[in-house]
């Protein structure tokens, strides 16, 4: 059952993710901004999830902690949001 306790976890979760994310893209300490981050960071969280889960890279992500791996979902799934932003962009600019 979802809990509160999940839903912190997950916002710390995607915060770290999206900032490291933002800070990777742009280069910048703060990355796309707080709100930005923390958006970016559990829409990643929740693709990098399903992406490692579908792929069976790293077993029992469904626990609830705050740890590397849950960090590296996080991360990864940001960076697969950011290319899907991009790529609509471009396409949408040509």
């Amino acid at each position: 059952m979802f809990t509160f306790a999940h839903a912190v976890i997950w916002l710390v979760v995607g915060l770290i993710g999206g900032s490291l994310a933002g800070l990777l893209v742009k280069g910048r300490k703060a990355g796309f901004g707080l709100l930005a981050n923390v958006g970016l960071g559990c829409v990643g969280a929740v693709i990098g999830g399903a992406l490692f889960a579908m792929f069976g890279l790293f077993p029992s992500l469904e626990t609830i902690v705050i740890s590397l791996r849950d960090v590296v979902a996080a991360f990864v799934g940001s960076l697969v949001v950011l290319a899907a932003i991009w790529l609509w962009s471009a396409r949408g600019a040509s």
